[in-house]
This record gives C-alpha cells, sequence and structure tokens, in this order.
C-alpha cells in the first residue's frame, strides 16, 4: 500500500528554526543562502499542515509543488536514427 504524497516549499526568515519544520513533515532540503525548505507530507493532511505553517511567525510563504499532477507520459520520446548511431560509436 503506497500513500500518495506531495511536496510543500517553505519560505522561512531564520535556519535556526528548521527542527521546528520536521515535525509537520519529511524535510528533504534546507537551502542556507534562498531560506527555504522543501518537506513531503500526505496529500490527506496537505491543507491542514498548509494552514498550520502559514501560522508560524518564521515562515514567510507556503507554495505547493504539483509534481504528482504532471504529466510524465512522452510520445515522441524515440532518438533519432543518427544520434543513436554516435552513441553507440562512443563519440
Amino acid at each position: 500500500m503506497r500513500t500518495s504524497r506531495q511536496g510543500i516549499i517553505v519560505w522561512f526568515q531564520h535556519m535556526k528554526n528548521i527542527k521546528q519544520l520536521k515535525r509537520y513533515g519529511h524535510l528533504l532540503y534546507a537551502s542556507k543562502r534562498l531560506k527555504y525548505a522543501v518537506i513531503y507530507v500526505d496529500q490527506a493532511e496537505l491543507k491542514q499542515i498548509e494552514h498550520k505553517l502559514n501560522k508560524l511567525p518564521f515562515v514567510s510563504r507556503v507554495d505547493r509543488s504539483y509534481k504528482p499532477f504532471v504529466a510524465t507520459d512522452f510520445e515522441n520520446s524515440k532518438p533519432d536514427k543518427a544520434k543513436q548511431y554516435d552513441y553507440k560509436m562512443g563519440i
């Protein structure tokens, strides 16, 4: 059984608040320079967690990741014959 998850991008003011963000989901990445963190949460709890994060005093903004809704089935994914031959030659 696989749970459907979605990413949340949390923009914050100080890095010292990262420990508090870990309570809301699985912290995947935090950027020191740009001051944002990527957190994965269950889609069923997404709105509630997003609302809670917006209430925190150190959070500037919360954005959703729309990766689960982007189609990844590509129609013309076959490479050119010439390029395919070049790859086999090791060029």
